[in-house]
């Protein structure tokens, strides 16, 4: 049986992914105490990326605002899979979004809205976070967008 924040997500047309397997050497997420830390999720859909190249080149700052919410979907899987029950979120304590831009591209804080706004959608009042927006030269596969979130969760 689906919990709140897994209805709520149903409610908005969206379901929750498969945890994204790493790339490299490290785990998709980890508790310490009553936080969870997601390592930089990408914006994978099935497996692979639908879009790369930087953002204000070859992708829109629209089409990089929708890859950051994917991104924050997929850091909420990641998030459960060692939460157990995503109604088990406080709340989103950090996100720190990155995106590979062009030279003049500045748009950086419009593009990470995109996960801002689904955590806050899904989670209400419990997704206001603090938030970090930064500029990069590239991602990993050549990712525009790479999104890293840290929760509370609730003790027990």
């Amino acid at each position: 049986m689906a919990g709140a924040v897994e209805s709520r997500l149903a409610e908005l047309g969206l379901t929750l992914p498969a945890v994204v397997p790493p790339l490299a050497s490290y785990q998709p997420a980890v508790q310490s105490g009553v936080y969870v830390y997601t390592s930089g999720q990408l914006p994978m859909v099935d497996g692979k990326l639908a879009v790369t190249g930087k953002v204000g080149a070859e992708v829109t700052p629209d089409e990089a605002k929708e890859l950051a919410k994917t991104c924050a979907l997929n850091a909420l899987a990641a998030v459960k899979s060692v939460a157990g029950d995503l109604d088990r979120i406080k709340r989103v304590v950090k996100v720190v979004g990155f995106v590979a831009s062009a030279s003049d591209f500045t748009g950086q804080p419009a593009v990470i809205n995109g996960a801002s706004e689904l955590l806050g959608a899904v989670l209400g009042d419990k997704g206001v976070h603090a938030r970090s927006a930064v500029g990069v030269a590239v991602l990993p596969l050549d990712a525009p967008v790479e999104v890293e979130v840290q929760v509370e969760l609730v003790e027990g």
